[in-house]
């Protein structure tokens, strides 16, 4: 298999062939101690915030830059009016559960959507990893690591070799 045709399977693949197991998600519920969101965010990127355990309705993501907001005091968040303040996001603010801070409607693609579907959201969005749904209800996600990865596991299955 040469690299082109690689590329071709690569790019019709499902996401339902590549997302990783729930279980291996950082996710919390909307009611999760934002200390513990903390702990998670020290070894993740991001973590998705759910309704519940039951529903798994997706209702957020908290990125790791967004700890920066949750560390600065209200006063240094900077408000203007007609825009949401971002000083309730801050622990001195009052923030205390993942909910207070999720950042609200992530980005998502449908569960049996292709890895060019994919990318070409992430192009568009410059977005690292997205939400994989179905129904609004969170089953797995996609980044940029994920989509690498299999590319190499085909490149190395298929022994193509890049050539100059």
């Amino acid at each position: 298999m040469d690299v082109e045709a690689a590329l071709g399977k690569f790019y019709s693949m499902k996401l339902t062939d590549l997302i990783p197991s729930m279980t291996t998600m950082p996710v919390v519920t909307v009611d999760s101690d934002l200390l513990n969101v903390l702990k998670i965010l020290r070894a993740r990127h991001h973590v998705w915030v759910v309704r519940d355990w039951e529903s798994m309705e997706l209702v957020g993501i908290i990125k790791y830059l967004d700890v920066i907001d949750i560390l600065l005091p209200p006063e240094l968040h900077g408000f203007k009016l007609g825009m949401t303040s971002k000083s309730m996001k801050s622990l001195l603010g009052g923030a205390a559960k993942a909910e207070d801070v999720a950042e609200k409607h992530p980005l998502t693609i449908e569960r049996d959507a292709t890895v060019l579907d994919t990318l070409k959201k992430m192009k568009v969005y410059r977005a690292q990893v997205l939400a994989v749904v179905e129904g609004g209800k969170l089953v797995g996600e996609v980044s940029l690591r994920i989509l690498i990865d299999e590319l190499l596991r085909l490149l190395k299955v298929g022994g193509a070799q890049w050539k100059e």
